[in-house]
């Protein structure tokens, strides 16, 4: 990874407006191929991170997809309660999906050169060496501007859109993940949530130093109630996708005991929702599962309040913001064995891990969880707003003002 350049950061001068910690303001470029209206972890943790930096005193600039062909420009944008200059480039609806859009992979040099003539920014925070960091990392670099990287992206989270057959999914991964090598490699640092992702993507691409750091979280924003429950009731919240298994899920309902009565409340849309509710039907669960499709952050809250458990059964998350809102809600989490969620889920601590793909496993966790005596379930419960403590998003917020100025990283 190479440093071409180090933002000015002269000390701070009277009369001028500083940030919080007594540091000129920087100007920030960041470039992502999802953000608003898109709902997904990374546009989520994009829309945080910047509007969190905003609030700090820095000027924050936004390089994102348009939600239609049709609406593209400059714009100011209200963002997590703070306003943002958003760069919306042209994108185009890819039909696969059933609500992405993507800027044409041949013209994001051109965007990016527009952007950052017009920005002129100290440092660029791409999300992705996809389309949108792809072009502003080959055109930063032109200009000496420092850049780092976040990687959002698991190969699972791409296949299944690609409409190729199998084999050469395989193909288009690995050409995918070649690109990215040299993506990252221009990069002053690369980051992504978690160690276990950090450890992910340096044996995928051959390159060291990752960086772990959390999306974070402002656990402020939920609530955790310590009463008894009136009802058993699962929740899931999340984008109805192939890797996130909801499926399992469903089939382990079918092996708990009836006489725990147990409900499941989906919140999300997706492109599986009407394959989920079909199966529901085929499974005699009508009566016992809810798609509550996308919901407001207030009912969304609600939902993680009034369950018993969260469930999670995805086999490709690099953090999963959903589980840290779970856990902020003081919920016992049951979730996959797979990539980060261990990072989150101490067995036997705030819930259990079970096999990945297995159904008997679940659902015997589950059933764990459903018949914990009262202490045992607060002790979890609070060993969840324990342990989600750590992803508080101002230590994410200050390691990254630490990177973009070539700071030591705070602890």
């Amino acid at each position: 990874m190479t440093d071409p350049a180090t933002p000015d950061d002269s000390p701070a001068v009277p009369g001028q407006a500083n940030t919080s910690d007594g540091h000129r303001p920087l100007k920030i470029l960041i470039g992502s191929d999802t953000f608003l209206p898109h709902v997904n972890g990374a546009a989520r943790f994009t829309e945080r991170l910047a509007a969190g930096l905003v609030e700090r005193g820095h000027d924050v600039h936004v390089m994102a997809p348009s939600a239609t062909h049709s609406q593209h420009g400059t714009f100011t944008e209200v963002v997590e309660g703070q306003p943002m200059t958003m760069h919306r480039l042209p994108a185009w609806r890819y039909l696969p999906h059933d609500w992405l859009t993507f800027v044409l992979p041949w013209m994001s040099k051109h965007y990016a050169r527009r952007t950052l003539d017009e920005v002129k920014p100290d440092v660029v925070h791409i999300q992705s060496h996809i389309v949108i960091g792809r072009g502003l990392a080959r055109e930063a670099r032109k200009r000496g501007i420092p850049m780092i990287a976040t990687n959002h992206v698991m190969a699972e989270n791409v296949v299944d859109f690609t409409t190729l057959p199998p084999f050469l999914d395989k193909v288009v991964v690995k050409l995918a993940w070649d690109d990215a090598k040299r993506t990252f490699d221009m990069m002053r640092a690369v980051t992504t949530p978690t160690r276990r992702a950090a450890d992910f993507l340096e044996s995928t691409i051959s390159i060291e130093n990752v960086i772990p750091i959390s999306c974070g979280i402002d656990a402020r924003n939920y609530t955790a109630d310590f009463s008894p429950r009136d009802a058993h009731r699962i929740v899931f919240v999340g984008r109805l996708t192939t890797e996130k298994q909801i499926d399992v899920i469903l089939r382990a309902l079918t092996k708990l005991d009836p006489a725990l009565d147990v409900t499941f409340d989906v919140v999300g849309k997706g492109d599986q929702q009407r394959n989920l509710e079909r199966l529901t039907a085929e499974l005699g669960l009508q009566d016992r599962v809810t798609f509550h499709g996308r919901t407001s952050d207030e009912e969304l809250r609600g939902h993680l309040t009034r369950a018993s458990v969260f469930a999670i059964a995805s086999i490709a998350e690099l953090q999963s913001i959903a589980t840290m809102e779970a856990m902020a809600s003081g919920l016992p989490i049951v979730a996959a064995d797979a990539v980060a969620l261990p990072h989150l889920v101490h067995d036997g601590e705030n819930g259990y891990l079970f096999e990945p793909g297995d159904v008997d496993d679940l659902a015997a966790k589950l059933t764990t969880v459903l018949t914990q005596t009262p202490e045992e379930r607060r002790r979890m419960q609070q060993a969840s707003l324990d342990g989600v403590k750590v992803h508080d998003i101002q230590r994410t917020l200050s390691t990254f003002e630490a990177l973009y100025r070539d700071e030591p990283l705070p602890e």
